[in-house]
């Protein structure tokens, strides 16, 4: 985990801006090992990388990259249903230098940390046997820095039909704060809240407390990733550990990173993923939540 985080938050990727030759490094990174694990392209015209116009790009029609893969089910008919895995692998580049000189903003645990995170649990359903009998679908995004675009164009452009999304689990720094807890943001708007419970209490020895959201006021469901697939609505959640002194600062370093929390959390995400993905019923929306959705995205 720790040495996923250190690739793509080093040094040389700049910070992941979106544009920027880092972000396509990092967009690279992931595609190499999602095809060295045997995942399938689902990207544009047979690749890994889906591609998004840039709002007000000053670079020539600057189009960049979503990173986008699919793990195939076991069972004939629910494989054609996915459970879709996300985070994003943008940041916000290099600016203003700390006392330090240090200019450039890493974002190792945002969000080097859920991409990471994501990329362990890809590898683990890549070797498990007997697959799960829905499909997965993996989706690094970027933009998200810039007003969630990269998944706003996935869920407008979808590789596969919205409908057959059946939740999403959307990862967002994860690897600060306390070590023996995580926040999942959305627990309450779906039957995923139950089954995130029920997979938390009976794996015990990841030593995690799978905590509400602690900040209703942030309203932090609406600011991330997993709103634009809310708005298609698809159930979601939103694994999350809380803001540090650190966040969108150049010392956002994989030094400060909690990488036994963060590996903790991964391995909670894949069994709670497997859970959706072998379970015959679909996650199923509150209603006056859905309804909360509905008049938000209006």
């Amino acid at each position: 985990m720790r040495a996923r985080i250190a690739v793509l938050s080093h040094d040389s990727l700049r910070g992941r801006d979106t544009p920027s030759a880092g972000l396509e490094s990092a967009a690279a990174y992931i595609a190499r090992e999602l095809a060295a694990m045997g995942w399938e392209p689902a990207g544009d015209s047979g690749t890994f990388l889906q591609r998004y116009p840039m709002p007000g790009s000053a670079r020539g029609g600057a189009r960049p990259p979503n990173v986008v893969a699919v793990l195939r089910g076991s069972d004939p008919a629910l494989r054609e249903t996915y459970v879709v895995l996300s985070a994003h692998m943008d940041h916000v580049g290099a600016g203003q230098p700390d006392a330090a000189g240090d200019s450039i903003y890493n974002g190792a645990d945002d969000d080097a940390s859920g991409t990471a995170a994501i990329l362990e649990v890809a590898q683990a359903f890549a070797i498990m046997r007997p697959r799960p009998a829905r499909s997965l679908l993996f989706l690094a995004v970027s933009g998200e820095e810039k007003g969630l675009l990269g998944s706003r164009h996935f869920t407008e452009h979808p590789p596969v039909p919205m409908p057959s999304m059946i939740a999403n689990l959307n990862v967002d720094m994860i690897g600060r704060n306390a070590p023996d807890s995580i926040v999942v943001v959305g627990q309450e708007y779906s039957s995923l809240g139950a089954t995130l419970r029920e997979v938390g209490a009976r794996h015990g020895e990841l030593r995690l407390t799978v905590a509400s959201d602690l900040w209703p006021g942030e309203r932090f469901f609406f600011r991330s990733d997993q709103l634009n697939f809310a708005r298609k609505e698809v159930p979601a959640v939103f694994f999350f550990a809380g803001t540090h002194h650190d966040y969108h600062l150049p010392s956002d370093e994989v030094e400060l990173i909690d990488a036994d929390k963060a590996s903790r959390v991964a391995r909670l995400i894949f069994f709670t993923a497997a859970a959706v993905a072998a379970s015959i019923d679909r996650p199923t929306w509150d209603p006056d939540r859905l309804a909360e959705v509905r008049r938000l995205a209006r």
